[in-house]
């Protein structure tokens, strides 16, 4: 059984971001305040992490996490199990709202100087029960090539929007009476009845990686995946991807980040840079 720690329960209304992670020592401390500055709490499952990240996160207990959850060491990664866990995590916790979150995404809004909290409130407040977050993809470029380390947020600014079909990332939603379904999409996508989701979404910056040496540890050398999630087609080119095929893309096929209301999602992208890779493609080449 996963190890358990928790804090008492809230009485007013709350967001609660269920993050998942595994080794993301690098990302960890950041989603936890960048939440918490936003009004949202963090429920963490620690995927058996060999690194820091449970120990840092463990300083954040009553600082922003309001649980900790650590799985026992395995050598398979499935996917499919977390997200079965998060759906009953979505049954259990004490929150209004809910978030499938992972370490190394930053969740806004896109109206400036709003708060995500507060975005979501208003969404509630109109009749909503689900909102789809637009990806902006953060990578590192030829010209900028490395920016593994806890700054990242301000030296990394080139950026695409990515969505190859829509909604993407409909996976924050308002508790429901009965049972939410986050496993049949990897967690994309929830599902449950009576779902109404709301008609503009709100914004995502994802840091997919940091560096090339960063894309090898995170996206090469990683855990085996459960045999029935590959059978069911996830995990796309982490199944094929080696680190001879990592090659950085030109700032010039990017965007340039310059605030989160001025996040351009016009023309989203439908595959990532590291797909592009597999394919044989120039890094940032395909639309």
């Amino acid at each position: 059984m996963p190890r358990v720690l928790r804090l008492r329960r809230g009485r007013r209304m709350r967001v609660i971001a269920i993050v998942q992670a595994f080794n993301e020592e690098r990302f960890i401390a950041r989603c936890i305040e960048h939440l918490r500055e936003q009004g949202v709490g963090v429920y963490l499952i620690d995927d058996a992490s060999t690194d820091n990240t449970l120990a840092i996160a463990e300083r954040y207990l009553g600082r922003g996490v309001v649980g900790i959850e650590q799985l026992p060491p395995h050598d398979v990664h499935d996917w499919q199990e977390i997200c079965r866990r998060k759906e009953l995590l979505a049954d259990r916790l004490d929150a209004d709202w809910l978030m499938h979150h992972d370490a190394d995404e930053i969740r806004v809004s896109p109206a400036h100087g709003q708060s995500l909290a507060r975005a979501l409130q208003e969404i509630d407040e109109a009749g909503y029960n689900a909102v789809n977050f637009q990806e902006f993809t953060f990578v590192p470029t030829l010209e900028e090539p490395d920016h593994d380390h806890p700054r990242f947020e301000c030296t990394m600014r080139s950026y695409y929007a990515f969505a190859p079909f829509h909604p993407h990332r409909l996976n924050a939603f308002k508790r429901q009476d009965g049972p939410v379904e986050l496993a049949w999409s990897g967690g994309h996508q929830v599902r449950f009845e009576g779902l109404r989701a709301a008609p503009a979404s709100l914004y995502m910056r994802h840091y997919q990686f940091l560096s090339r040496e960063h894309a090898i540890r995170k996206y090469v050398e990683h855990r085996p995946f459960a045999a029935h999630t590959v059978a069911a087609g996830w995990h796309s080119f982490r199944l094929r991807l080696h680190a001879d095929m990592i090659r950085l893309p030109r700032s010039q096929s990017l965007l340039s980040y310059r605030g989160d209301h001025r996040l351009d999602g016009s023309a989203p992208r439908r595959s990532h840079v590291l797909d592009d890779l597999v394919a044989g493609l120039e890094p940032g080449a395909a639309a």
